[in-house]
């Protein structure tokens, strides 16, 4: 596909690397504020809201599990704003999951409880749950595209990397807004205290909509309609279609590879609920840990996203993912002592540093596996797919855990044994780090079928 606009297309636009970085990093911070102030809330507190019949373990399963439930929307809504992406433009997919996200979680935090309304408060839980999980199911994605498109060559992870210190940095105001909430009293906190986070989130959906609609369109997106505007392929092409025909390889390396996102859920979720409500330890304390390894996380992305720029993609994937397998187990055993010092020493080393190495590079990585025609569509769908994966591994720890203090040991063996398999994926894709974008593009052929590995 020639990367030159026909002489009666009009001009790309000028790339906009910063304002695009800056545009991904905010836009995520707001969004992933929206996403993680459920995950905290799910870990401490609705579990007694809206399941307050159950017992504490089933509670907890049950409470885990509706924040599992946003997961499994997120290949729906990959779908849906992929192919608005890839058809009609990354920005319209940037505007709109913002503006669903925050609309979602404001219902939330007005919603009754299980003592008002019965069986219908879990119910309208997971309806809300699910509205977010479409919505996150394109915002990556879309954000990811957009930088990698508007980024200079040869310093594409690093400008990427963005979106994903924008996403710590939502975890970090989620996580701090929860700080004072969960010092308050038992019955302040589950009567209106928990709620406050959510009805924030209509600062989040207008900050971030009037923050992204300033940012033009991508040169390439531009570039590629022009080439192709009224060409009969491309107007009964559906990406999705094409995606699955001729880039299903690339697709599965994804899917397996974003399954290393299953550490961060462990951290931020399981072994929150497993340190508060199995081991005792206190819920601010706990907390304090996810906000340390998360600021040191905002320095470590982008440091490991512009090593890769150097070295590759690859070996620092695969480094991230190996050295989570073992760190994630050392934190886990920590939380078990119960011993506050080694808590924040491996959750800071775990999070913060050696998860950032995975973490900081596969927004350029995943990206790069695709051409610009189904980019928007392969990245969402095939992390969305590895995702839904990570959404439920809470769920499937809090079950082998079995709220044993010493349950801990097989969920480090199922967290390790993902990373394993997230590592194998990345390796076996082809290095892309030293090409220019559209070396690239002409890898993929006159038919878009995926790439031999080099």
């Amino acid at each position: 596909m020639s990367q030159q606009p026909s002489a009666a297309a009009p001009s790309a636009p000028e790339a906009q690397p910063k304002r695009a970085a800056l545009a991904a990093w905010v836009g995520s911070a707001l969004e992933y504020y929206d996403f993680f102030i459920y995950g905290t809330a799910a870990a401490l507190v609705f579990n007694k809201v809206f399941f307050p019949d159950s017992s504490p373990v089933a509670g907890t399963l049950l409470s885990l599990a509706t924040f599992g439930f946003g997961y499994v929307a997120r290949p729906l809504g990959a779908v849906l704003f992929g192919h608005i992406g890839d058809r009609f433009g990354r920005k319209k997919v940037l505007v709109s999951t913002l503006m669903m996200m925050g609309v979602a979680t404001l219902a939330i935090g007005f919603l009754p409880t299980y003592g008002q309304v019965g069986v219908l408060a879990p119910v309208l839980l997971v309806t809300c749950r699910l509205l977010q999980g479409l919505s996150a199911g394109g915002e990556q994605a879309g954000a990811n595209s957009m930088t990698l498109e508007h980024s200079p060559q040869h310093r594409r992870a690093f400008f990427t990397s963005f979106t994903l210190s924008g996403t710590q940095g939502g975890q970090i105001i989620a996580t701090a807004v929860f700080l004072p909430i969960a010092l308050l009293p038992e019955e302040a906190l589950l009567s209106w205290g928990w709620r406050v986070p959510f009805w924030a989130s209509v600062l989040v959906m207008v900050a971030g909509v009037l923050i992204r609609r300033t940012l033009h369109e991508t040169p390439v997106f531009a570039t590629e309609v022009a080439d192709t505007e009224g060409s009969p392929r491309a107007a009964e092409q559906l990406p999705i279609a094409a995606l699955f025909r001729d880039h299903w390889p690339n697709l599965l390396r994804v899917s397996l590879a974003a399954t290393v996102a299953s550490v961060s859920t462990l951290m931020t979720v399981f072994a929150l609920s497993f340190a508060v409500n199995t081991v005792g330890l206190e819920r601010s304390t706990m907390l304090w840990v996810v906000v340390s390894a998360n600021v040191v996380a905002l320095a470590a992305i982008p440091l490991f996203a512009t090593l890769s720029d150097r070295v590759g993609r690859r070996p620092v994937f695969v480094a991230g993912a190996l050295g989570s397998a073992v760190l994630l187990a050392v934190y886990l055993w920590a939380v078990s002592t119960g011993e506050y010092l080694f808590v924040f020493g491996a959750g800071i080393l775990l999070s913060g540093v050696v998860y950032s190495a995975a973490n900081g590079v596969w927004p350029s990585f995943y990206g790069e596996m695709f051409p610009a025609k189904v980019r928007l569509t392969g990245m969402a769908v095939g992390t969305q797919i590895g995702f839904a994966f990570g959404g439920f591994a809470p769920t499937i720890a809090a079950a082998l855990a079995e709220n044993s203090v010493t349950g801990w040991l097989p969920v480090a063996v199922f967290g390790g044994v993902i990373c394993l398999v997230a590592a194998a994926a990345a390796w076996s894709a082809r290095e892309t780090a030293h090409q220019t974008l559209d070396e690239i593009e002409a890898g993929f052929g006159t038919r878009d079928r995926a790439p031999a590995r080099v």
